[in-house]
């Protein structure tokens, strides 16, 4: 299916340096807006279909609510990557401000906010998160805002409180947490996400499903048969190191790999993951 009107479209995550506010700002908001500006650029000319800014240099994170401050400056750099022009346009607010990423969203015209945590209660190293669902659609509704809302599925660097089959899972978030599509990752940023839990997640839930960390040009085949869409950072990064400046020709790789899938997608019978059904979804 289309995501956002596109085939397998790629997401590049901007990873914002410290924002005002953090341990780590370096005092001056100028220099932050330029580098997001400048990997948005990247990852566009390398032929991604969207973009998803984030403010990834605040560690520590709050649990929930971040300051005014973080929101402003936020949505300063959102306005500047939407101001390169007409494409998908994402806000995450780490660790867990939906809110603040639907005003953000709001401001820029994004088309939709990342949650880590949608429903539910997870154990996170800010401590325990609880889902903002009731409340964020709401908000959504009472601004009168078409953002949609991308869920993680049992997000990454986190718990749950008891074991949960994660088709079940799946379902409450788009049947009763409202979400628009769902997120699935590896344990940690950067980590593979399991391709044959993927492929079988799509039984309990149709989708949209995007792949939220581990693809590379090597890895993308692997997981496009049962993948609507994916979001990338590390891996598109000098050294694939997390939070470096964006490499141009990183990204055209893998540009290259999803334009050779939807050429010949049957050409990757050997790297596809396996069809929707094929075992119950597990942990």
């Amino acid at each position: 299916m289309k995501l956002l009107g596109h085939d397998k479209p790629i997401f590049g995550v901007v990873h914002l340096a410290p924002l005002p506010g953090a341990p780590g700002y370096g005092g001056a908001i100028a220099p932050i807006l330029a580098r997001a500006r400048r990997d948005a650029e990247t990852y566009l000319e390398g032929g991604l279909q969207g973009i998803l800014v984030e403010n990834y240099g605040d560690q520590p994170f709050y649990r929930s609510a971040v300051g005014p401050e973080t929101v402003a400056a936020l949505t300063a750099a959102a306005r500047a990557v939407r101001a390169l022009g007409d494409f998908p346009l994402g806000v995450n607010v780490l660790r867990n401000d939906a809110r603040a990423a639907l005003a953000a969203a709001a401001a820029a015209e994004a088309q939709f906010i990342r949650v880590n945590v949608l429903a539910g209660t997870m154990l996170t190293d800010q401590g325990l998160i609880e889902g903002p669902a009731a409340d964020l659609l709401r908000q959504r509704a009472a601004w009168g805002v078409g953002v949609k809302v991308w869920a993680d599925l049992l997000v990454k660097h986190a718990v749950p409180l008891a074991p949960l089959d994660p088709a079940e899972v799946a379902r409450d978030l788009t049947e009763r947490a409202g979400a628009d599509a769902l997120i699935v990752t590896g344990s940690r940023t950067g980590a593979p996400a399991d391709p044959a839990r993927l492929a079988a997640l799509r039984r309990a839930a149709p989708g949209p499903w995007l792949v939220g960390s581990g693809i590379t040009p090597s890895t993308f085949a692997t997981y496009a048969h049962a993948a609507d869409g994916f979001i990338v950072a590390t891996a598109l990064e000098r050294d694939g190191r997390s939070g470096a400046e964006v490499e141009l020709e990183r990204v055209r790789a893998l540009a290259r790999a999803r334009a050779e899938f939807l050429a010949a997608p049957e050409d990757h019978p050997a790297s596809a993951a396996p069809r929707a059904g094929a075992r119950d979804a597990k942990r």
